[in-house]
């Protein structure tokens, strides 16, 4: 019985690592090229959870700030 719980779990665990970020939060932080010269910059978020809806936390030139999500135009 424990053998059972215990694959089950560990089966739980593999399938929830391959599951894809919600549609909401699928899209990542852009890179800095450049940073400031302050020791530390002062932080305007922590986390994802400190931003409006559809922002995300990240790290920008000089502390992390809430960005929107850049939305990709198809070119013709």
């Amino acid at each position: 019985m424990k053998l059972v719980a215990a694959l089950l779990m560990v089966g739980m665990l593999i399938l929830w690592t391959e599951i894809p970020p919600l549609a909401g939060s699928a899209w990542s932080c852009p890179p800095v090229r450049v940073t400031c010269a302050m020791l530390n910059p002062p932080n305007k978020c922590y986390n994802d959870r400190q931003c409006p809806r559809y922002k995300k936390c990240c790290p920008s030139f000089c502390g992390r700030r809430c960005l929107s999500c850049r939305l990709a135009l198809p070119v013709s």
